[in-house]
């Protein structure tokens, strides 16, 4: 029974597939809203900057993203959520402000230093070698680049702490962390901030 309850989660919210993970990317727009919002907000992304949202999902964050930056670019490993991504920001990819690819933290398809902001929400504990994500993110960056990571404290399989000495050791600097309480269900929330030097 406790796999089977795994499975589901898993095929809804861990690999969104079928028609459960369209209806965990349903979930996800609304519970992950706000969360969304704010790591945008606190990336501040210009008009003339390229924003790498990696686990788009939905396209909550990526829309907004979209709508303030150059261009914002969604990868992720999920063909479903790649799909509601795609209906969510139609118009911002008709304009060319996104674009959509099927990848991952480890392997996001970026040139090196081709973007300006890595943002990443609810994903982190996903990524498979934390330690290569970190420095395939650094890798993208421009020198004087800026990383947010969102992530629900419960889902999380590590401490904060580790979180920043693996961005540390991938080359990152002015890496801190702090707690956001959102209300509503949404657990507390880790955001993990950090730069790539000029």
């Amino acid at each position: 029974m406790a796999s089977n309850l795994m499975k589901a989660l898993d095929a809804a919210f861990g690999h969104p597939r079928g028609k459960v993970g369209e209806l965990g990317g349903r979930v996800m727009a609304k519970l992950n809203a706000k969360v969304e919002e704010h790591v945008v907000e606190v990336a501040g992304p210009t008009a003339e900057e390229v924003v790498l949202v990696l686990g788009p999902g939905p396209g909550v964050g990526l829309k907004l993203a979209g709508e303030r930056a150059l261009k914002a670019i969604g990868v992720d490993p999920s063909q479903v959520m790649l799909a509601e991504a795609r209906d969510r920001c139609a118009e911002l990819i008709v304009a060319g402000r996104v674009e959509l690819r099927e990848g991952a933290a480890t392997r996001t398809g970026q040139p090196e230093a081709s973007v300006d902001v890595v943002t990443s929400v609810n994903n982190v504990h996903l990524w498979g070698n934390r330690a290569a994500a970190f420095h395939e993110l650094r890798r993208v960056l421009r020198p004087g680049g800026r990383l947010v990571v969102a992530a629900h404290r419960m889902v999380l399989d590590t401490s904060e702490y580790d979180l920043i000495r693996e961005a540390e050791q991938a080359g990152f600097t002015t890496v801190r962390t702090s707690l956001h309480q959102y209300g509503g269900v949404v657990p507390p929330t880790v955001q993990l901030l950090a730069d790539v030097p000029a």
